[in-house]
């Protein structure tokens, strides 16, 4: 029983050496920092494209599909992982994360074809996403109606 313990001590000393210190203040405020200004660039497209006179209904789907295509030409051509490195966190606001979430595995797999690589890899990662997004919207629908 003793050493069981102590073998479980020697463990956890051993995964505190082998774990590197992560400097969770300075990672919250790179988070805070870089996901403020993806937001910020959704603003400016929007004040652009309400500025251009599109309706603002319309003006928030070209933001959407602005910060989409950029995402997965960042994605493409490398760049957004390595701001997801440097910003952590704050590189998963939602539009822009999930587009990061097709695009990644469909760039990783493009060599094994396009239809057994690229395509059937695209929802690799955003596939459990949707699923559960939806059944969980589905769930909430059906207890609102229910409670209402």
């Amino acid at each position: 029983m003793d050493t069981s313990k102590k073998g479980k001590q020697q463990y956890s000393e051993m995964v505190k050496q082998a774990s590197p210190n992560s400097p969770i203040f300075m990672d919250c405020i790179k988070a805070f920092i870089s996901g403020g200004i993806i937001c910020t660039i959704g603003q400016l497209l929007l004040n652009l494209y309400t500025g251009m006179d599109i309706s603002e209904k319309d003006a928030a789907l070209w933001v959407s599909i602005t910060l989409i295509g950029l995402s997965a030409l960042l994605t493409a051509l490398g760049i957004y992982e390595k701001l997801g490195k440097f910003c952590g966190a704050g590189t998963i606001v939602p539009i822009t994360g999930f587009a990061n979430s097709v695009v990644s595995p469909a760039v990783e797999f493009k060599k094994e074809g396009m239809v057994f690589g690229m395509a059937a890899k695209m929802f690799i990662v955003a596939g459990p996403v949707i699923v559960y997004g939806t059944l969980t919207s589905m769930l909430v629908g059906f207890v609102y109606y229910f409670v209402k």
